[in-house]
C-alpha cells in the first residue's frame, strides 16, 4: 500500500493537517489532524509502498516502544489510513 500522493500534510500551529488539494472548495470533513507520530510516520511513509511491518519497524527504530505495542499502534494507524481514504493500492 501507499499514501495517496496528491494529499499534502502541513504544520499549521502546533497542529498537523492532511489536506486534499484537489478540492474546488474548502471542505474541513476532507481535512484530518495528525498527532505527532502520526505525522512523522507519514513523512517516512510518503512515496513509498509499504506495510504493517514497515510501520512496526519504524516505531521501534525512533521510539522505545515494544513489539506488541508497535504492532497494535500500526494496525490501527492503517484502520485509520484506510477509513479516512488517503491510501492507495
Amino acid at each position: 500500500m501507499k499514501l495517496r500522493e496528491d494529499l499534502t500534510l502541513r504544520k499549521i500551529g502546533n497542529d498537523y493537517m492532511i489536506v486534499d488539494p484537489g478540492q474546488d472548495m474548502v471542505d474541513m470533513s476532507k481535512v484530518y489532524t495528525l498527532n505527532e507520530t502520526a505525522a512523522w510516520l507519514w513523512g517516512q511513509l510518503v512515496g513509498k509502498d509499504f506495510n504493517a511491518e514497515t510501520i512496526v519497524e519504524l516505531l521501534l527504530e525512533y521510539y522505545d516502544v515494544d513489539k506488541e505495542t508497535a504492532s497494535t499502534d500500526a494496525q490501527n494507524l492503517i484502520e485509520v489510513f484506510t477509513k479516512q481514504g488517503v491510501l492507495q493500492d
